[in-house]
């Protein structure tokens, strides 16, 4: 089809052709009604130039007939369209909201299109059917012509309103105080913040620890805190696991109760030297092994709440009051004590360069026997080193099965113990070490002419080192560690059946 133009405009007249052709008695043309109709506004409109490319209106004869039998366009939409334009907003509106319709394009008055406005709102993302149509002007009449999605042109990117550079700075960038308004940093330290409790922590202990510390100032109470868990006063099976050969040790170097005085100042040696073992110990650990272990990540000086000079210091002012304690005996006793200080200084070491470690934790911790056994008799018999050597015994077993709940952790930081040594072998070898040192209390009792409430107590204590060969026996972490607090109990059911066969002795 040819191109088809634009009519012109006519101009205003003041006397209209339809009034002139009903003053000569002929019936006004089709065009000139149709222009009378037309508003002022419409008029206006249609006089300022619209800028439209050619191809935008030039159609063959076979797309004139697609485009006219098009049955996608809603007859409601074309008559929004086609009514009276004293509204034209609205009727725009009308065609965008009717379904599958997108917004027409129209020109305003300064003949700027709306297409070519950029929008702040993104375009939607939906997919086109091919099924809908996109209403178009004609540029003579203004009626609706439907055209075929096939051929409609892609819609163009709508560009995304972003907020100006500028004002993004502003907002992100800290406000500028002047150098002689600016407050001086103060070089107090940082706030401490609340102690961390370590996984091994007893829970009743815990909460006797807490009730303790209601008693202390609040400022001084994490620091506090931090020191009595350092000295392991949150677990007291292991000062329990040291009391125990201790109080045999009295018992059978007596015969019978032991003086006041010796036992209060081995029971508060006991505790006192087991505090500055694990002061000793952590000062050793905390960076090599303690730090890297889940279990004992928590400690003070693995999580840097007490410094090296702290953890020193605490040390020897322990040994410094065991010290005291043991000057109250007599000499043989005091000589005996350097050796047992330094046991408890070198164990921690040890785990380094052998995996006896826990051979050597066994000599720290039973030295007490012999200082016992001098502070009451002033002497050292066989009996003494029988008992000393079934206290090393017992000390590797209940550490070995507690070496065996970090074992895996160990092995990562390169750490020694018997639970690596004996590997798959451990259960095995614990079962024979738990038969000597059985025996090696049966000898003492036999020995030292017990009665049957003491080999009583020892059938007990057998009975729950085989106990505890169940709870191991596939070696899971806390099974193992159950396994090691039990040992407390093996310990006093083998007092309570000494001091009853000797009282009734």
């Amino acid at each position: 089809m040819d191109e088809i133009e634009r009519p012109k405009t006519p101009r205003r007249r003041k006397t209209s052709q339809a009034d002139e052709a009903a003053a000569g008695g002929e019936a006004a043309p089709a065009g000139a009604l149709r222009r009378r109709a037309t508003p002022r506004t419409e008029a206006t409109a249609e006089a300022a130039p619209k800028p439209r490319p050619k191809t935008a209106i030039r159609h063959s004869a076979a797309e004139t007939e697609t485009e006219v039998s098009a049955p996608s366009v809603a007859p409601r939409a074309r008559k929004a369209v086609t009514t009276s334009s004293a509204t034209p907003q609205t009727d725009i509106r009308a065609v965008a909201t009717s379904p599958g319709l997108p917004e027409p394009s129209s020109t305003d008055r300064a003949g700027t299109r709306k297409e070519d406005v950029p929008l702040s709102r993104p375009p939607l993302d939906r997919p086109r059917d091919a099924s809908r149509t996109t209403p178009s002007s004609s540029p003579s009449d203004g009626a609706v012509r439907p055209v075929a999605a096939a051929r409609a042109a892609p819609a163009p990117s709508i560009p995304i309103a972003e907020p100006a550079s500028g004002a993004r700075e502003e907002t992100d960038a800290p406000a500028r105080v002047p150098s002689f308004a600016r407050k001086p940093v103060s070089a107090a330290p940082p706030v401490r913040k609340a102690p961390a409790r370590p996984a091994d922590t007893s829970k009743r202990s815990g909460q006797a620890l807490d009730w303790l510390l209601e008693r202390v100032p609040p400022r001084h109470r994490g620091r506090v805190h931090d020191y009595l868990v350092l000295m392991r006063m949150d677990r007291p099976v292991g000062a329990l696991l040291l009391l125990w050969p201790t109080w045999w040790a009295l018992w059978f170097a007596a015969g019978d109760f032991p003086p006041l005085g010796a036992l209060v100042i081995f029971t508060l040696g006991v505790f006192v030297m087991r505090a500055a073992g694990c002061v000793i110990n952590d000062y050793a650990d905390h960076d090599w092994l303690d730090a890297q272990v889940e279990r004992t990540a928590g400690r003070p000086m693995a999580a840097r709440r007490v410094s090296k000079k702290e953890a020193l210091t605490l040390f020897g002012g322990l040994l410094a009051f065991a010290f005291v304690l043991v000057l109250f005996t007599n000499p043989l006793t005091i000589g005996l004590s350097f050796v047992g200080a330094a046991l408890a200084a070198i164990y921690p070491f040890t785990k380094r360069v052998t995996h006896l470690a826990q051979v050597v934790l066994g000599a720290a911790f039973g030295w007490s026997i012999p200082m016992a056994f001098a502070a009451v008799t002033n002497s050292l018999p066989p009996l003494c080193w029988l008992l000393f050597l079934a206290n090393i015994l017992f000390s590797v077993i209940y550490d070995t099965e507690y070496a065996m709940v970090d074992r895996d952790d160990d092995i990562r930081a390169g750490s020694k113990s018997t639970a690596i040594l004996f590997g798959d072998a451990d259960r095995a070898i614990l079962g024979v070490l738990m038969a000597t040192f059985l025996l090696a209390m049966l000898l003492a009792g036999t020995r030292a002419h017990l009665g049957w409430p003491y080999f009583l107590g020892l059938a007990a204590a057998a009975g729950l080192l085989g106990w505890q060969q169940w709870l191991i026996r596939a070696r899971e972490r806390m099974a193992c560690f159950a396994a090691f607090r039990n040992n407390n109990w093996v310990g006093f059911l083998l007092w309570i059946g000494l001091a009853m066969a000797l009282a009734i002795r």
